[in-house]
């Protein structure tokens, strides 16, 4: 018996169709106002946090944010291997353009996977509570990539790109790992590759990067310019292809920079140390 089949052995009946599939309007956190008022609402908690913590003592929460931590990185684990699970056979039978590109391959299951990875993001939010009331540095690359995943993990529920799988597991990955570290070190670990979930997280996007890139080009070459070398068309909304391109581009970008200014090695040792401090691996953390 598939994973999934072993789950959903236990989902009682009953329970309406957009709570399941992506339904505009229906679903929650479908529309664009009410995503943009559940982000702006974030952006307000956390700076309002900072503004009331600025004159207290920083709280612990150590108990509270490994909770936290383990949930997200045994999630994301769960997540990725129900994804796996679904789209490999696919690719296996008809092919990786097909299992990357198709339509088909946007299946009622996966869809419901999205929706959960996307639900996903509200609950990362999350951590940058945790650094407000930590009275932790709250970084604009943290801010402003918890925010943007969120807005893109919508994007492409909207637009139905069957591609986004190729990101969502890679990031869940990631994840897996990044959560666990934060988990381990809230505890007392001593992890020496906090460095290396920064360049994990780089490589990343540069493969998300090759593969929507990829993905966009051949849609817009097999739609509007067939005589052009392109494999076929690869499915989903236009806007939300290329919002999802622009949007990984910043992130590389972002991230890069991050790297650089966190752990460049001709930096004096002392201000290496310092930034590290400073920054935190925490304030890199991905989608």
């Amino acid at each position: 018996m598939a994973l999934a089949d072993l789950l959903l052995a236990y989902v009682p009946a009953g329970i309406p169709d957009y709570l399941t599939s992506y339904v505009h309007g229906q679903t929650p956190l479908s529309t664009t106002p009410a995503v943009v008022a559940s982000l702006t609402s974030y952006l307000a908690i956390i700076f309002g946090i900072q503004a009331v913590m600025k004159n207290q003592q920083p709280l612990r929460l150590n108990a509270l944010f490994r909770v936290h931590n383990v949930f997200l990185s045994s999630g994301s684990l769960l997540l990725l291997v129900l994804m796996l699970e679904e789209v490999l056979p696919i690719m296996w039978k008809h092919g990786v353009f097909y299992g990357i590109c198709n339509e088909a391959a946007w299946t009622p299951r996966m869809e419901f996977y999205y929706m959960i990875n996307y639900y996903f993001k509200y609950i990362e939010l999350l951590d940058t509570v945790f650094l407000a009331l930590k009275k932790k540095p709250l970084q604009f690359l943290h801010v402003f990539h918890h925010s943007a995943t969120a807005l893109l993990c919508y994007s492409q529920l909207e637009g139905k790109t069957s591609i986004s799988w190729t990101v969502i597991t890679l990031n869940l990955g990631v994840h897996v790992i990044m959560y666990y570290y934060y988990w381990a070190t809230a505890g007392g670990a001593k992890i020496w590759w906090k460095k290396y979930l920064t360049t994990m997280q780089i490589v990343q996007f540069v493969i998300d990067l090759q593969l929507v890139y990829f993905g966009t080009y051949s849609h817009f070459t097999h739609t509007y310019w067939p005589n052009m070398p392109n494999i076929g068309n690869c499915a989903g909304a236009e806007s939300s292809a290329v919002f999802g391109c622009l949007l990984l581009s910043s992130y590389l970008f972002l991230f890069i920079d991050f790297y650089f200014r966190t752990y460049k090695k001709s930096l004096p040792k002392g201000k290496v140390a310092a930034n590290g401090k400073a920054n935190g691996a925490a304030n890199g953390k991905a989608q």
